[in-house]
């Protein structure tokens, strides 16, 4: 089903993970798609890899915490495509660091690149929206900026930051016909959680938090973003999604 002919979609930290496979469920249902990433090499790779599967993309390298940069991608992937109907506004770093060590550079970091970075993004291309009458914004919150965890106050903060920047830009936006909502995955097993956990931590994690048993995919991310992105989501606007197999149902 081909709900997304003639569609551009945008797609930020899309060189992997839950990025790359969104990118791939978009092309796959007929949309033209553009990937943006900070990794030049796992851009290229991804690209390949969907135009090899048929997709009709584009890529563009730029770090999203650089304004300057952020612009830039979204003014060329429109003067490529004349127009983004959806942006899924989904990079983003994360890692382990206890709260009473954290340095003020990593703090500073996580933020420039979850919660600046997305709203240098998102301001860009929701210009563009307002101007060809209306589109579909995407943010990737997280189960972290619904809940508290330990060791990742930088992360959460910055989570917390894009849900009530979701709200608030949907509230704002609507009147241009532009849809706001953020998705929080709860754990999905990408190349990012791999970094950080091993496996004996992941079956504990399973056992003791997820009422479904087992980890999250990227797909199972990439699904519920293209509902959203859908006209099966035409009045849904500022509501934060989780995606978490039931963990905060517990």
């Amino acid at each position: 089903m081909l709900r997304f002919a003639e569609k551009t979609v945008l797609v930020t930290g899309a060189g992997r993970g839950i990025g790359k496979a969104t990118a791939a469920r978009f092309a796959a249902e007929g949309a033209t798609v553009c990937l943006v990433s900070l990794e030049e090499g796992e851009l290229h790779d991804a690209e390949r890899e969907l135009r090899e599967a048929g997709g009709n993309v584009r890529s563009y390298a730029a770090d999203i915490s650089d304004p300057q940069q952020a612009n830039a991608a979204i003014d060329d992937a429109i003067a490529a495509s004349g127009r983004i109907d959806v942006l899924i506004n989904n990079a983003g770093i994360a890692w382990e660091e206890s709260f009473l060590d954290m340095k003020p550079e990593h703090w500073r970091r996580m933020i420039d690149v979850n919660l600046n970075g997305m709203f240098y993004v998102a301001q860009a291309a929701s210009r563009q929206m307002a101007a060809q009458g209306g589109g579909v914004i995407l943010n990737m919150a997280s189960t972290n900026g619904l809940v508290g965890e330990a060791l990742y106050a930088h992360y959460n903060a910055s989570k917390g930051g894009v849900v009530l920047l979701t709200k608030t830009m949907a509230i704002e936006l609507g009147v241009y016909g532009i849809r706001v909502n953020a998705v929080c995955p709860g754990y999905i097993q990408t190349p990012m959680s791999e970094a950080i956990d091993n496996e004996e931590f992941v079956q504990q994690y399973i056992r003791n938090k997820i009422p479904l048993g087992r980890v999250g995919k990227p797909n199972d991310v990439a699904g519920v973003f293209a509902f959203l992105a859908s006209d099966d989501a035409a009045f849904i606007t500022g509501e934060t999604i989780v995606v978490d197999g039931g963990q905060l149902a517990m």
